[in-house]
């Protein structure tokens, strides 16, 4: 495809994107949207986004909504009502999955597999500033994110910035055989691994199963991630949120690492709980050695 080419399909989107080719990096190049992608990437490889299953949220800062506004589009979508409100997000952008993508496009076709979308000064509306090709829209989970971010901005104090689904076997099948009771699982979890307490030291919050994409999940899911950065949707998945991309995968990683040791581990005793697991005093050993704030709550 030559150049002409190139900018009339660009303009026939309405994008500003035929003068911002000579101005700066695309949005696709931009370091952020490139660890956006290779986080989408990196939980397909894992087996975490069967079809189109999981979703992702970045807030983006400042500098990176400066560096891409010359590709925005000249004639943003129409605002649309979130159903939810979170004032502490007005004026935020977020980069974000598409509703009905597969996870493994999203690296391959970012424009298309996710976009760009700024929240409105009521901070209960988005609209589309950039991607979502082919008449995209966010992923039905969006309030969720939403959300999600507008508590871990305030309990964080602005650090985390990503927010993260994915459904996690092994994760998902101890919501099978264990209640649905964050300190059980959380104790499970941190005493089959030693990696476990370290990776998540508040422990793992878990909701009762609802339908997904209700905003029944996404005020319940906000409401534990006043405590936990991560939140297990029973037969379903995980909601994790964190700084950065890098920090994200590995919370999934070592939630679902656990969960995996534990399930191996149950099925070894014929279906009982493991024989030999990590004592009481011993997550406090490790929580001292590494200087974790450990949930007290949860250990006797």
């Amino acid at each position: 495809m030559g150049f002409l080419d190139s900018a009339q399909e660009m303009l026939d989107k309405g994008v500003s994107a035929a003068k911002g080719a000579v101005s700066g990096l695309a949005v696709e190049q931009q370091a952020f949207m490139k660890g956006f992608a290779r986080l989408c990437n990196d939980g397909w490889n894992q087996g975490w986004h069967e079809r189109n299953g999981g979703n992702a949220s970045y807030r983006m800062t400042t500098e990176e909504v400066s560096s891409c506004r010359t590709f925005f589009y000249d004639n943003p979508s129409s605002w649309v009502p979130l159903g939810v409100r979170a004032e502490e997000l007005r004026g935020e952008f977020f980069a974000v999955t598409a509703s009905g993508s597969h996870l493994r496009n999203v690296a391959l076709d970012p424009n298309r597999n996710a976009g760009i979308v700024e929240i409105g000064a009521s901070g209960d509306a988005w609209r589309i500033v950039w991607g979502f090709k082919g008449e995209g829209v966010p992923t039905s989970e969006f309030p969720s994110h939403f959300l999600c971010h507008a508590v871990r901005k305030r309990v964080t104090q602005g650090r985390d910035r990503v927010v993260y689904h994915a459904h996690p076997s092994a994760t998902v099948a101890c919501s099978l055989v264990l209640p649905a009771d964050a300190r059980t699982v959380t104790r499970a979890l941190w005493k089959c691994m030693t990696e476990g307490v370290i990776a998540f030291p508040g422990g793992v919050g878990v909701l009762p199963w609802m339908a997904p994409g209700g905003l029944e999940l996404a005020r319940a899911t906000s409401a534990q991630m006043e405590a936990y950065d991560a939140v297990l949707w029973p037969q379903h998945g995980l909601m994790c949120a964190a700084p950065d991309f890098d920090a994200a995968f590995g919370l999934v990683q070592a939630v679902e690492k656990a969960a995996d040791v534990y399930v191996r581990a149950r099925c070894m005793m014929g279906g009982q709980e493991p024989a030999h697991v990590i004592p009481d005093e011993g997550i406090r050993a490790i929580a001292a050695a590494y200087r974790l704030p450990v949930n007290e709550a949860f250990l006797g």
